[in-house]
């Protein structure tokens, strides 16, 4: 079965805004340049191997109807002035013939950096500690975090990717964040 385990991934995020419950969140799948493919949520592990690659590239490898795998951060809003988000974040071992994680976070009333940040840190906890890592003492920023992890070499790169909104009377609105697995 290794012909299912991706060689790509690409990060995307969108935005609705739409009288409508579902349809906001039509619009930020479209958005995010996903609405023509029929996603399957998949858990956070990112694949031994996988190339991260741009939108632009991942979309082209992709026909409408297909069956693609995703780990999706959602959030929607009908309430006026409610900030949302929706993070995935993401970490990549050192060491690429072992796996990754991705993580999922949706929050309110934090912005696209909180959120952004919080869903990093989360993807590169679960990575290091599978790795046997020390977790990094409670409040400890971020980039402290980082440092740590980075110090300790076993973590090649962390990243996130955000959308946010801010709800507005008589529209629903939505946010999604996508990892998208090319197999």
């Amino acid at each position: 079965m290794n012909n299912l385990i991706p060689k790509k991934v690409f990060l995307t995020k969108g935005l609705g805004k739409h009288k409508e419950k579902l349809a906001s969140f039509e619009d930020a799948l479209r958005n995010a340049g996903i609405a023509p493919y029929n996603l399957v949520n998949v858990s956070s592990i990112f694949p031994p191997g996988a190339e991260l690659i741009s939108v632009e590239e991942g979309l082209k490898l992709l026909s409408p109807g297909q069956v693609v795998f995703v780990v999706m951060s959602e959030n929607q809003t009908d309430e006026p002035k409610r900030v949302i988000s929706s993070s995935v974040g993401l970490a990549i071992p050192k060491d690429r013939s072992t796996f990754g994680y991705l993580s999922e976070h949706h929050s309110f009333g934090e912005d696209e950096k909180e959120s952004g940040d919080y869903a990093e840190f989360l993807a590169a906890h679960m990575l290091a500690t599978t790795m046997g890592l020390e977790f990094v003492p409670p409040g400890t920023s971020w980039k402290e975090d980082k440092n740590y992890y980075k110090i300790k070499d076993k973590i090649l790169y962390t990243t996130s990717i955000t959308q946010s909104g801010t709800g507005e009377r008589g529209l629903w609105v939505s946010t999604i964040a996508a990892a998208v697995f090319i197999v």
